[in-house]
């Protein structure tokens, strides 16, 4: 089973840029999509066909679509922002989850922030981690927000089923995964208060699957716009696939998909069996 984390930085903008065809050629199983930026109903019909939306489905706690091209199928499952234009999450699946939910917290649910698909007894979250902003603006939000998160992903190993916990984490955990550790340490993304909830995350349950193949730094999953930094390879390694312990046996690998364009962001993958 392959599944792939990308954070398009606006689900209408990739669009243009050639993200059907690439999901339809990725060889994903599931792929994990933040920061959309759009509901169901502003989509093209290249991403989406006719579905219902909440209102016309008291069931169905997300947006549900099924998108059809080259004779077989993605099921789509968005969790969009209230506010325009902004956040959200999504997870389109080639096989339909058992059920599809929400974080359950409404100050993190309003952004869209987590997306949760459920196949047998594994849990595949796709989740859009708050950026604390300039001095720390949004860090208390970004803290709780990664308290919830934790505690839904515990809950779930608690009760003898699995996790895998994709998203945009906008955290670069250790100077490895950041080109300039000394010249960032006060900007968001890479607050030492940021990097402690890492390092708990991963010392309390859970592992971090790319570091299970590889130790070394300049790997890295988003460049800045600004000053040519990706041509430059300054870049951070904010995307993640983070699975329980007790199952990071069933991965087999975990790799960056450094050379796919469209956003600030590359995509990340993880395989499973």
């Amino acid at each position: 089973m392959k599944i792939i984390s990308w954070n398009v930085n606006g689900i209408r903008a990739v669009e243009k840029k050639g993200f059907v065809s690439w999901l339809l050629n990725s060889g994903a199983d599931v792929v994990c999509i933040q920061e959309t930026k759009a509901n169901p109903s502003q989509l093209d019909s290249s991403l989406l066909s006719p579905g219902k939306s909440d209102e016309e489905n008291d069931d169905a706690p997300l947006f549900a679509q099924a998108l059809e091209k080259r004779n077989y199928s993605y099921f789509s499952y968005f969790n969009s922002a209230k506010k325009a234009g902004y956040s959200g999450t999504a997870i389109y699946t080639k096989t339909e989850p058992d059920k599809v939910e929400a974080l359950g917290v409404s100050e993190f649910d309003d952004e869209g922030r987590v997306t949760i698909a459920w196949f047998n007894n594994l849990a595949v979250i796709s989740a859009y981690f708050p950026n604390s902003q300039a001095e720390g603006k949004r860090l208390d939000y970004k803290l709780a927000f990664c308290d919830a998160i934790f505690k839904k992903c515990t809950q779930i190993v608690k009760e003898g089923k699995n996790v895998i916990l994709c998203g945009d984490y906008n955290i670069a955990h250790t100077p490895l995964d950041i080109a300039n550790p000394k010249a960032n340490e006060k900007n968001a993304g890479y607050l030492p208060e940021e990097r402690d909830w890492m390092s708990f995350f991963t010392q309390n349950g859970f592992t971090d699957t790319f570091r299970m193949f590889c130790s070394e730094g300049k790997h890295y999953t988003w460049w800045s716009y600004r000053m040519n930094a990706r041509e430059k390879d300054i870049g951070w390694r904010i995307d993640y696939q983070c699975v329980n312990n007790s199952f990071k046996d069933h991965v087999k690998s975990s790799t960056i998909l450094k050379n796919v364009t469209g956003s600030d962001h590359c995509p990340v993958m993880l395989e499973i069996e």
